[in-house]
Formats: structure tokens, sequence, C-alpha cells
């Protein structure tokens, strides 16, 4: 049986990506694993002050996932086996400890920006959350809802892609949902159509023959515009990346109109790790 791994802060970002991701494991006759991570708090002054005790802090938040939990099984009217583990300690610490135990199908997290930095980026936790883990993380934009995955979407920069693309990763959730695979390139007036492109190209096409994919070509001065605007006229239902150093992430998480664009999408996005 499959394992998804839901954290939560108890937000309504988190539970919208909790409802997310309770119709994909009942898709895939998966399990859910609830996960929330809790720390002391600490109020700052001249000294450092604890304003509640590790017992009741621990006892408060072990009764709210207790009840996310019976609500979530409520919910999918006990069809979807759900586990609850709480802890202490740092959130992505701690989930990396759970996926190296349990080797998720993915973790599924929601996005937030409730300050005028974090509205630029995914919520802290997830951004680091897709740095460190191996496994995939499922990012759910608010609001977005899960319907049945048939159409994933590629985003590929055709570069260095024997060392970077994940093939049996890819592989694995094409197959999982029984999708076609469109891959999606976004250049401008074509000005990246070179002799090292034409290799790559060649490499990539022997590579990912047997998934029979799409490849699409998208006019764009925008990297994140031209695939949004393509996945939208296209009904791409899950985007896939692969965050690399000096690539998408880190090009889409600058303060920009297109950045905020990628946040307020109804687009799911995984993103998978070579």
């Amino acid at each position: 049986m499959k394992t998804i791994i839901v954290p939560t802060d108890f937000s309504p970002v988190a539970l919208n990506a909790l409802h997310y991701a309770l119709a994909l494991a009942k898709d895939l006759s998966a399990k859910i694993i609830l996960f929330h991570s809790y720390q002391i708090p600490v109020t700052f002054s001249e000294v450092p002050v604890v304003t509640i005790s590790l017992e009741e802090l621990q006892k408060v938040s072990d009764a709210k996932l207790q009840e996310l939990k019976n609500d979530a099984e409520h919910v999918t009217s006990h069809q979807v086996p759900i586990e609850a583990h709480n802890v202490l300690g740092d959130v992505v610490e701690e989930l990396a400890t759970l996926c190296n135990n349990y080797r998720p199908f993915a973790v599924v997290m929601g996005t937030k920006g409730a300050g005028a930095i974090e509205r630029m980026i995914i919520g802290s936790s997830t951004l680091a959350a897709i740095k460190r883990l191996d496994a995939p993380v499922l990012i759910v934009p608010p609001g977005a809802t899960y319907k049945a995955i048939h159409k994933i979407g590629f985003a590929c920069d055709f570069n260095h892609v024997k060392d970077t693309i994940p093939v049996g990763e890819i592989e694995a959730l094409v197959k999982t949902f029984n999708a076609s695979l469109h891959i999606l390139n976004v250049d401008y007036k074509e000005k990246h159509f070179t002799g090292d492109l034409t290799a790559e190209l060649t490499e990539i096409n022997e590579m990912m023959a047997h998934l029979n994919p799409h490849y699409n070509y998208i006019n764009s001065k925008f990297v994140e515009e031209g695939i949004n605007a393509f996945a939208d006229a296209n009904h791409i239902d899950l985007l896939l990346t692969i965050p690399k150093k000096h690539n998408f992430w880190e090009n889409i998480f600058r303060k920009s109109q297109s950045s905020e664009l990628v946040l307020h999408s109804h687009l799911p996005i995984v993103a998978v790790h070579k």
C-alpha cells in the first residue's frame, strides 16, 4: 500500500492540502500519515521565557491532531487508513526522518504567504522540504481541489538531462496515474536552439522514449507565465519539476509577478529529485 505523508500546522492551507491528499489516497488506495511537529514557544525579552510547559504543549497538540484525524476519517467514511504522528522538533528534520522510515509515494503540503516576503515564495517549511526531502513533494495551491490526473506537464530546460532527470521517478508517477506526459520547454524566438540543445534533445528522446512523451515548445519571454498559460490552455492536471541549482525553482522564487502567478495558480506542482 502506498503511503502519503501530510504535514499540518492546522492552518486553512494545510487543511486544503489534507483534503486534496485524502481524495488522492482514496483514488490510489493509499494510506495517510497525518504529521504535526511542534516547538516550545519562547517570548524574547532580556531573558527568553518559555510561555507554556512542554507537557501542556504536547497535550494541546495531541488533541488538535486527533480532532483533525477524526474529521479526516469522517470525510472519507473510514475508507482511507489514517495514522497520526505528533512530535517535538523541527518540521523538516522530523519529516526527513519520517520519510526515511516510510518511503512515501509523496509528501503533500499546502502553500501559504502570510507576510509580504512570504507571499513571494512557497511557505518556508514547504520550500525547505522541497530542498531537503528525497521523497516527491506535491504542493497544493490555496483553493485547489483534487481531480483525476490524466495529463502531467514536465517543465524541462534541456540542460544536462542525463545527469539531472530522474527517469525512474517520472515513470512511476506516469504509470501510477496512467497519465500522458507532456514535456514543456519555454524559449523565446528559439534563441536557445543551438548545437548543444540538439545533443540534449537526442539524449532525452532516448531516455524517455518508453513513456511516449509529447514535446511542447512554448514561445514566451517568461518561463513561469509560459508554463502556466500552456497548462491552462491544455488542461494539464499536475506540473512536475526538478529542483536544480540556478534553475527553475531558484528563478521562480524571485520577487516578481510571474512567481505570484505560480503561487496563486490552481495547478498542483510535484517536485522530484534525481
